[in-house]
């Protein structure tokens, strides 16, 4: 008796807790060229499934996961000189 009222009480606990942490969810907007989700409502992004909704967020998934210092610029070999004195060992760019 006494474990199937706690399995009760923790399926009921759960059902109440569940609904609360969906509406805290933070819903991005995805970006597409068509919309099939019914009018009133765009496709969105939820701990990357797509689905249809309204987004919470003003940013889009990919914005938000952008890394904000970008891209490092390569340095070609060709923008280096190749410096190899004579009588010394090995080469070096300049």
């Amino acid at each position: 008796m006494k474990i199937t009222s706690v399995l009760a009480a923790t399926a009921v606990t759960m059902a109440i807790a569940a609904p609360a942490s969906a509406m805290d969810a933070r819903l991005f907007p995805y970006d597409s060229r068509e919309n099939h989700c019914p009018s009133g409502l765009q496709p969105v992004v939820w701990e990357g499934v797509i689905s249809c909704g309204v987004p919470n967020q003003t940013i889009s998934h990919a914005q938000m996961q952008a890394h904000p210092a970008g891209y490092r610029k390569a340095v070609r070999r060709s923008d280096r000189r190749l410096v190899c004195p004579a009588g010394e060992k090995g080469c070096f760019y300049e």
